[in-house]
């Protein structure tokens, strides 16, 4: 079992008290799996109490043997109700604050007045940016976990063109990969944050199921097996010349990363293999304008700006009328975190050991989708691909 190392979660809670203290925020709230993990190591029910100095707390209601197991921290107490907090901020020299944050993009109201009600005379803001803020900058041993997952793509990628055939359906191959995936290591759990975000371990889909445009906020969307779930891989039998899109996750210990291929059986149209080359090139001058200091905004004009010049304005980043605007996304603990190469961020700026998946895809309704996705790392004079599997359009 992996345990994330005390010094690891020291220095993210300090990051995250450095934020606070410029905000004059007194107290956070932690309760979301993912911010748990990130600051404690372990996703055992509870409140994680971050003061705006000293040390952290955590509060345990289930369970709290295995969070002692399983987090490095060094005050992990039991919870048996957050009327509690109060005595458990005394006893660890906390005051009662006047301004306290919780995770207010994700919290349901109910969970919101349960814990803010011991807090009543205190103002409450969201501690959420804050906490991006901390986790768009990645370690060493962040990265190592990413590298972790990005072998586990590799794996993946590999079986897909192993299994490929005609006459399998869609989600016999994303059900063969997402065999693949667990049996390599992968957590089997994908984290978004934003709201009935739910994701697989990925998507696999072929020709015109690859074009079909669902609720989730992604360039492609799938049919998906039933309406309950509404995207991803579906019934339809994958055909010879057309496009299959490979768009899966390998997950370590937490961490993901993001990789698309696309592949097909016999070959495809001249107008499909000219897509997938162009997105390749858009894919390409990102590389080489992406670098700190550039703003991520900035990244999205050019790379769009690429992309309409070379005539996929109404079918870059998805179908036409079901475009999104952004080309690429933070990947850490979850796959919607900070930088978003997106239009409308030209003020934040790109900053070393920051990770995101960057993904052009053009997509044809009726006819399917091709494209390309790796996960990047921002070094000191660039960037460099965490993924690293075969980028050929690949024929089988």
């Amino acid at each position: 079992m992996s345990i994330t190392p005390a010094e690891e979660l020291q220095r993210r809670s300090s990051k995250l008290q450095q934020y606070m203290q410029k905000q004059q925020i007194e107290l956070a709230l932690l309760v979301q799996n993912a911010d748990l993990f990130y600051f404690t190591g372990t996703i055992q029910q509870g409140v994680l109490l971050v003061p705006a100095a000293g040390e952290p707390v955590y509060c345990v209601r289930k369970d709290f043997k295995r969070a002692q197991r399983e987090s490095a921290l060094k005050n992990i107490v039991p919870l048996k109700s957050p009327r509690d907090l109060p005595g458990v901020m005394s006893d660890y020299s906390i005051a009662m604050p006047k301004r306290l944050a919780m995770e207010l993009d994700v919290v349901p109201v109910a969970v919101y007045r349960r814990f803010t009600k011991p807090f009543a005379d205190a103002e409450v803001d969201d501690i959420t940016p804050l906490i991006r803020l901390v986790r768009m900058i990645k370690s060493p041993y962040e990265l190592e976990r990413m590298r972790r997952a990005a072998e586990q793509e590799d794996v993946i990628y590999r079986r897909a063109r192993e299994i490929i055939r005609v006459g399998i359906s869609d989600v016999e191959l994303a059900a063969e990969l997402e065999f693949t995936a667990r049996r390599c290591g992968h957590q089997g759990i994908t984290r978004m944050r934003a709201f009935n975000s739910e994701f697989y371990a990925g998507h696999a889909f072929s020709g015109a199921a690859s074009a079909v445009p669902a609720f989730s906020d992604t360039p492609l969307g799938g049919e998906g097996p039933t309406p309950a779930v509404g995207q991803g891989a579906g019934h339809k039998v994958i055909a010879a010349n057309e496009p299959i899109i490979v768009d899966f996750l390998g997950a370590a210990d937490g961490y993901l990363c993001d990789q698309t291929r696309t592949l097909c059986i016999g070959g495809l149209s001249a107008r499909l293999v000219r897509a997938y080359d162009d997105m390749c090139a858009v894919q390409a001058l990102m590389m080489e304008i992406a670098r700190p200091g550039v703003s991520w905004g900035a990244v999205y004009d050019e790379c769009c700006k690429l992309a309409c010049d070379r005539g996929y304005r109404d079918v870059f980043m998805g179908a036409a009328g079901a475009q999104v605007s952004f080309i690429g996304h933070g990947v850490g603990t979850e796959l919607d975190e900070f930088p978003f190469i997106a239009r409308g961020f030209n003020d934040n700026l790109l900053e070393e050991n920051m990770t995101f998946a960057f993904e052009p895809k053009a997509v044809y309704a009726g006819i399917g989708a091709v494209g390309i996705e790796n996960t990047f790392v921002v070094t000191a004079d660039g960037v460099e691909s965490l993924t690293f599997s075969s980028e050929e359009l690949v024929v089988l």
